[in-house]
């Protein structure tokens, strides 16, 4: 059994340890998705994730999928690609766009867990200086891939990445990832493994060692934004 959230009520998850097994990391359903639950929810690791049909379901999953400043890598053969793009990589210039490219349906998925009142919510987090888009552009100046997050001091929540072109979203992490490094972002939270960045140096930890770092990271001030042309 998991907990219902009332969602005319202030933000307040069951502790972490109560996540489920199977399906593995279901927290709590219900809720709100307001900028005050999300940072509430992200500040202790859970994040939401259902159907659009679906109520609303919160997350934990573990072990948790996440990326560090000493195991980031760019394998040589997307340093190369990264090296001879045509295609242009920017930060924060067009969130709702990336949002909106993350949004639509996929050749290998039937459909899309972003609905409507996350595309209204996280916006309002983005002009609050709480979450960052990468976008990637083709030749035509038209946007083309990129991935969207949210921040909360040091650390980068990592939702959701697209495609167009092929290569965009290959070209666009591997352009903004190290200069997120080089800012002071010490952890980025992939949420779950996946072979498209397991080899960026994905490793895996479990729940204490992510909530220790993720308690640490994002109690620290937040790094200067990214902007303009990474690449």
């Amino acid at each position: 059994m998991i907990d219902w959230l009332d969602e005319f009520r202030p933000p307040e998850f069951p502790d972490t340890s109560r996540a489920l097994e199977e399906p593995a990391g279901l927290l709590a359903a219900g809720g709100h998705l307001s900028p005050a639950w999300l940072d509430c929810a992200y500040r202790k690791g859970i994040f939401p994730w259902n159907d659009p049909e679906e109520a609303r379901l919160w997350w934990t999953p573990m072990p948790r999928a996440v990326i560090l400043p000493e195991t980031f890598r760019v394998p040589k053969r997307i340093a190369r690609e990264v090296r001879n793009t045509t295609l242009r990589v920017t930060a924060n210039l067009d969130f709702k766009g990336v949002m909106t490219g993350c949004m639509a349906p996929r050749a290998d998925s039937e459909g899309t867990w972003i609905d409507d009142e996350i595309i209204d919510n996280y916006p309002r987090l983005h002009s609050a200086g709480r979450a960052i888009s990468i976008e990637c552009w083709d030749e035509n100046g038209l946007l083309c891939g990129g991935f969207y997050g949210l921040t909360i001091g040091r650390i980068l929540f990592g939702e959701s990445m697209f495609t167009q072109h092929s290569g965009a979203s290959k070209v666009a992490f591997a352009s903004a990832a190290p200069k997120l490094f080089e800012l002071g972002f010490e952890m980025i939270d992939c949420q779950m493994r996946t072979s498209h960045l397991e080899r960026f140096g994905l490793i895996e930890m479990e729940r204490n060692e992510f909530e220790r770092r993720l308690s640490e990271g994002i109690s620290k001030t937040s790094p200067a934004p990214l902007a303009g042309v990474l690449n």
